[in-house]
């Protein structure tokens, strides 16, 4: 049965005192388990967990109410400070509970940029501010205003308790600047997070090299503007890490077949690298920027070669929709395969959301000129699923990716551990989903401000029941 929480009125922040989820099916990454079971919740801590067998576990599916550890995002963007137009810290926890998050990263390309202490502290303000128990943590700048010249200060920053080092939208600068960045950032304990990009070969891109971008007469994006990247950071991790050992590099949102493999190698041979990949990259393609609305897996024939769209006949919806706009662009079916094989054989450590909302004035313009991401962080759970329900990925690989994935990559930027399973005595961190349950994305389910998603109208899987962060209520559905 699904958790009732109406009846107990509580708000958002509320200790959750009295909760018994019974005949749901459990998903435990963390410990590798899977199956019926109940879990109890007093006081805000999980005070029983109990696996059900025989005729007790007859009838209780993983297509029903399925209860996880709450999810960890290690990418998005609150805007907050600056760009409160477009999302603010409250709103943005606000979206990350009504997706099943109860923990997220958050990115540092505000105004003022997030590379003073002052900043970090604005920023944990407005969370607090916010009532919501969802856990923030703060991702500081690499380099001063993020302006790619100097180092910012990253000794007062970790003091202040960032977690990592980014400047996102953008890579680190020069191979020099990201020489030093990992160095320092190593002896602090913290990782660089890089946005794998060589920005002299996509200087005016606009979409994914290949034959959309062609036929819709947008600049190609090639995959080796990625590709070059990654292997230049790699190179640099490996030329450092002898004398550094606390050098660590993450690159998040890798979109290609090429940068997933260099991470593959570089895993093989020792070096302390991780990666995250997003929702959108696993699961939509370029050829939605045409008008087509088929998920990745749909787009190809037998063989795994990308279908022509054209030929097709499923261009449904009208091109050049700006909210396709992203960085790094969607890419063609055979790269999103090559993401989702990523998560399926563990190069790719987590799921990112990339959560990355805009205001209509930014969005909504010509293609090439449109800001750049999708508001994402409420719509992973779904796209994931969906993914699932087409046999693309196992239920324990998505779930994985957005707990124990994540949670284990955490532990590697700063030695604390956050998450956690289904386990008696811990507080606890849980969402409680419907996977035979379906909503649609839309403007008024949204509780982002960013409503730029080309998710919009469609029906997506697994309606988020509940969301317990700390023991606390973060979000519950009320509708009837």
């Amino acid at each position: 049965m699904a958790p009732d929480v109406r009846s107990a009125e509580l708000q958002v922040g509320d200790l959750v005192a009295d909760l018994e989820i019974s005949r749901a099916w459990l998903v435990d990454p963390y410990a590798g388990l899977e199956g019926p079971g109940e879990i109890v919740v007093e006081n805000g801590v999980i005070t029983g967990v109990t696996w059900l067998e025989g005729a007790e576990a007859e009838g209780i599916g993983p297509d029903g109410v399925i209860v996880a550890p709450g999810f960890i995002d290690l990418h998005a963007h609150f805007r907050e400070p600056g760009f409160e137009d477009a999302e603010t810290v409250a709103t943005g926890l606000a979206a990350a509970a009504h997706g099943g998050y109860t923990r997220v990263c958050v990115m540092p390309n505000t105004s003022p940029a997030i590379d003073d202490p002052g900043v970090v502290a604005r920023v944990r303000a407005a969370a607090a501010a916010s009532g919501s128990p969802v856990a923030l943590e703060v991702i500081g700048a690499v380099t001063a205003a993020r302006g790619g010249e100097r180092l910012a200060a990253l000794g007062e920053l970790a003091d202040a308790g960032v977690v990592g080092f980014s400047d996102d939208g953008a890579p680190v600068r020069t191979g020099v600047l990201l020489q030093h960045a990992l160095r320092y950032a190593g002896m602090l304990g913290r990782p660089i997070v890089e946005h794998a990009e060589d920005t002299a070969l996509t200087s005016g891109a606009e979409a994914n090299e290949g034959l959309v971008a062609a036929v819709l007469g947008l600049r190609g994006w090639p995959a080796a503007a990625e590709e070059a990247a990654v292997a230049r950071d790699l190179a640099i991790l490996a030329g450092i890490v002898g004398d550094v050992p606390g050098a660590r590099l993450h690159l998040t949102h890798l979109s290609t077949a090429g940068a997933i493999d260099l991470v593959r190698r570089a895993k093989a041979a020792g070096l302390p690298v991780t990666c995250d990949v997003t929702p959108h990259h696993l699961a939509l393609t370029d050829e939605w920027i045409a008008g087509a609305r088929r998920w990745a897996w749909e787009a190809v024939d037998a063989d795994r070669t990308a279908r022509d769209p054209w030929t097709d006949g499923v261009l449904v919806a009208g091109p050049y929709d700006p909210a396709c706009r992203v960085n790094p662009p969607l890419r063609d079916p055979v790269g999103a395969a090559a993401v989702r094989a990523a998560l399926e054989d563990g190069t790719a450590d987590a799921v990112a959301t990339d959560h990355a909302p805009h205001t209509q004035v930014d969005k909504e313009v010509e293609f090439g000129f449109a800001a750049t991401g999708i508001s994402g962080i409420e719509t992973a759970l779904g796209v994931l699923l969906s993914a699932v329900d087409a046999g693309e990925l196992s239920l324990s690989t998505a779930i994985g990716a957005l707990t124990a994935g994540p949670a284990g990559v955490f532990a590697q930027w700063t030695g604390r551990q956050v998450g956690g399973g289904l386990v008696e005595g811990a507080p606890s961190n849980l969402v409680v989903f419907d996977r035979g349950d379906r909503w649609t994305v839309s403007s008024e389910a949204l509780r982002s401000r960013g409503k730029n998603t080309p998710l919009l109208g469609r029906e997506l899987p697994g309606r988020v029941l509940l969301t317990i962060a700390g023991g606390r209520l973060a979000y519950a559905d009320t509708a009837e």
